[in-house]
């Protein structure tokens, strides 16, 4: 699957596109395909989110966010695990490439899929592509490490696979830790400390022996807020913002909920479908967006973590 998506790759007019609020695995994997596969155009039509942003501008990554993608000879998505996660009104051709590696939802299947659920970033799967191009400048090589830094908690979550993908980069890119540390290093601006102090003050939890469900609603920077609840004490935070019709919901859950058992991005998946919304993610960090009451979704989330608790604590117990 590899050798035959790079050699679509090579040589075609290709447009590159990514979820909204882009992270860093998303615009990193795409900077490098870009970079290594050129001509190449990459749109953001959903924009970056803050940290990505920030690295955009260090490396002189071309983004747009108004996207007329025109009729390129390939359209290649990375790191989205559904068209509906690409904002405005987007065809999508069948055929086009998509390389991911979130759990499959079956939303892509008319499409040539290269998905690895195994990988903890997208960034990993862009590395086995262009590893063998002749020329990889050094911002590759940062922005695939941004992406993998960032989509494992700064390597809280990384495999034992990750790491050596990452070491790899490091030492083809003749890079050191502190210039990739340096490149994510963004100062949390009033606002955000704000919003993640007035989330902590709303939220509210339950509990199941020794395990803790936090939820709480934000206007904004709900990433930021799940991890304020974790350092509070949590151990599963669901922060959710609600505009018009619209919610939005992030979660994080700790590494050691994930080793026993509960695994996020299967959880908002499960419900997503059930309520026709867009849902899924990663074991420790998933989302949840779509049309409805963002309180009501809270409270059903709240409801789905609970029933995994009581499922942990009945097996620790059997042990």
């Amino acid at each position: 699957m590899l050798a035959q998506a790079i050699e679509r790759l090579r040589g075609s007019e290709k447009v590159i596109l990514v979820h909204g609020n882009a992270d860093m695995d998303a615009i990193g994997s795409a900077y490098a395909l870009a970079e290594c596969f050129p001509p190449a155009r990459i749109y953001a039509p959903g924009g970056l989110d803050r940290v990505t942003r920030v690295v955009k501008e260090k490396l002189g990554i071309d983004v747009s966010e108004s996207c007329d993608i025109g009729n390129p000879e390939l359209i290649v998505v990375v790191d989205t695990s559904s068209p509906d996660q690409i904002e405005g009104d987007i065809e999508i051709p069948e055929g086009s490439l998509i390389i991911d590696h979130h759990i499959p939802t079956g939303k892509w299947s008319s499409m040539d899929l290269i998905c690895d659920d195994t990988r903890t970033s997208c960034s990993e799967i862009i590395w086995d592509l262009v590893k063998g191009c002749p020329v990889i400048g050094k911002d590759v090589h940062l922005a695939l490490l941004g992406g993998m830094i960032t989509d494992t908690g700064h390597l809280q979550f990384a495999t034992a696979a990750t790491l050596r993908a990452f070491a790899e980069i490091m030492e083809c890119g003749s890079l050191e830790m502190d210039e990739v540390l340096s490149l994510m290093r963004v100062d949390q601006s009033m606002s955000e400390r704000t919003a993640v102090v007035k989330c902590l003050g709303r939220s509210r939890f339950e509990r199941v022996g020794d395990m803790l469900v936090a939820v709480s609603l934000s206007g904004s920077f709900e990433a930021s807020c799940c991890k304020g609840l974790l350092s509070a004490g949590a151990d599963v935070a669901f922060v959710a913002s609600q505009r018009d019709d619209a919610f939005r919901i992030s979660s994080r859950a700790t590494q050691e909920m994930v080793r026993r058992g509960l695994h996020l991005g299967d959880m908002l998946a499960d419900l997503g479908t059930e309520t026709c919304s867009d849902g899924g993610g990663h074991g420790a960090a998933a989302g949840i967006s779509g049309t409805g009451d963002a309180e009501a979704m809270l409270n059903m989330c709240t409801k789905r973590t609970m029933d995994e608790f009581r499922r942990i604590k009945s097996g620790s117990e059997l042990v």
